[in-house]
C-alpha cells in the first residue's frame, strides 16, 4: 500500500507542529485500496468532533471525493486531516502532484473501476462545504474545506 510509505513528515509541508497536532482528530495518509478505510474514520471523526450524523455523512462524502481526486490524478495517494476550530471543522486533502493518467490509479480499489464525471467531487464539495479553496502546484495539491458544526455540542479540542 503506498499510504504505509509515508510518515508523518516525511512529504514537504505536511509536518504537523506539536500545537497542531493536540487539534487534530484526523491525521491519516490514504491511497485506492484504503479510502473505505479512510471513508469510516472520517465518520467517526466528525461525530466525535460533535456534527449531527446527518451532517458527519455530508462530510465523510466531500473528504471521501477529495481523496478520490487525489488518487484518481494526483499521484494514486494523498493525506486526510481534520482539525477542530471552535464550531467548526477543517478538512485538508492533499497529493504528492505526480499526476496519474484518467483510468490508470494506483491500488486494485473500488475509486480505480468506478465511473467518473469530471467536475462533480469538487462541485459537490463546494456546495457542502461553508468554505473551500484549492492550491495547486508542482509539489501537489491542498484542498481545504470548513464546515461550520451545526447544533455543536463540544467535541475533541473542549477537552
Amino acid at each position: 500500500m503506498m499510504a504505509d510509505m509515508w510518515s508523518r513528515g516525511s512529504v514537504p509541508g505536511w509536518a504537523v507542529s506539536a500545537d497542531e497536532a493536540g487539534r487534530l482528530v484526523l491525521d491519516q495518509a490514504f491511497d485506492a485500496d484504503s479510502l473505505h478505510e479512510l471513508r469510516n474514520a472520517v465518520l467517526a471523526a466528525a461525530v466525535d468532533a460533535g456534527m449531527p450524523d446527518d451532517q458527519a455523512a455530508q462530510v465523510m462524502l466531500a473528504v471521501h471525493e477529495l481523496a478520490a481526486n487525489a488518487v484518481l490524478h494526483g499521484g494514486g495517494a494523498g493525506w486526510a486531516r481534520m482539525r477542530l476550530v471552535g464550531a467548526q471543522l477543517h478538512c485538508r486533502v492533499s497529493d504528492i502532484g505526480e499526476h496519474v493518467p484518467d483510468g490508470q490509479a494506483h491500488g486494485t480499489g473500488a475509486a480505480a473501476s468506478w465511473q467518473v464525471q469530471p467536475g462533480h467531487g469538487l462541485w459537490l464539495v463546494q456546495n457542502i462545504a461553508d468554505n473551500f479553496s484549492v492550491a495547486s502546484s508542482l509539489g501537489g495539491s491542498a484542498v481545504n474545506a470548513v464546515f461550520a458544526v451545526r447544533e455543536f455540542r463540544g467535541g475533541v479540542s473542549d477537552q
